[in-house]
């Protein structure tokens, strides 16, 4: 006699919802999500779903009714609890939509805790769209396991991020004219830490300098070559959860 299936099965399909979710609650999906579970991922009664509210954490749902207009869920058990997300912003300046969408994807994917757009001279752009921005980084957070969703803030120009910026959080400054190494710096500071990354075309000479006379600001460089804006985010996104992050973490 084979072995009873694992409950819920690892291809279940994942969703954020609004919370906070709790042991045998009844959830409505409608909209979108709604649509997404009935029509593309073809659930029924008994099929398993996978919830997140960004409060409490992983949930399997069992479906009860998959209809056209909603799917009704029961919450059966918590599988795990809200992550402990690694305390790292990331502040890329604005690029073109395209790779921009790249960097909130992939940063969500890489785990950060904040996502802080910056306005730079040389930024070919200067707004955001915010709703677009949250369904690219809950898509990315559905798709790779994340029970804990970024925080996406509003743009906020470089002179004003400096001002503002908290005493106690160690700012690395991605500067393509030279600075420290990249990965000695990670391994030699422990705490709060943010990546500033500039635009296409990097930051010009009264920026750069106005970044490096910042007590909290550490210049790094990111290797000999001259990366694009989306390449530095990741890259150092990546090297910064190996080194100081949760990437060495078992489990």
């Amino acid at each position: 006699m084979g072995a009873t299936p694992a409950w819920p099965p690892r291809s279940a399909p994942r969703l954020f919802v609004t919370g906070p979710l709790s042991q045998g609650q009844s959830v409505s999906i409608e909209g979108g999500q709604a649509h997404y579970l009935a029509k593309v991922m073809r659930i029924a009664a008994g099929d398993a779903v996978i919830l997140c509210d960004d409060e409490t954490g992983e949930w399997a749902g069992e479906v009860v009714s998959a209809g056209k207009r909603d799917v009704v869920l029961e919450l059966r058990e918590r599988l795990r609890e809200r992550e402990a997300v690694p305390d790292f912003w990331l502040c890329p300046a604005l690029l073109k939509k395209p790779n921009f969408d790249l960097v909130l994807e992939k940063a969500t994917e890489l785990g950060v805790a904040r996502i802080q757009p910056m306005v730079t001279r040389r930024c070919v752009a200067d707004k955001l769209n915010a709703e677009r921005a949250q369904t690219i980084v809950t898509e990315a957070a559905e798709q790779c396991a994340r029970t804990a969703l970024p925080h996406v803030a509003e743009p906020m120009k470089l002179e004003a991020l400096l001002r503002d910026w908290p005493t106690d959080r160690a700012l690395f400054f991605a500067d393509e004219t030279g600075g420290a190494t990249a990965a000695e710096q990670f391994a030699a500071h422990s705490g709060p830490a943010a990546l500033l990354v500039g635009p296409e075309g990097g930051f010009d000479d009264e920026e750069r300098a106005l970044i490096r006379a910042h007590p909290m600001a550490r210049a790094i460089t990111l290797g000999p070559r001259i990366l694009r804006g989306e390449t530095a985010s990741i890259g150092a996104t990546a090297l910064w959860m190996a080194i100081a992050g949760d990437w060495s973490k078992r489990g």
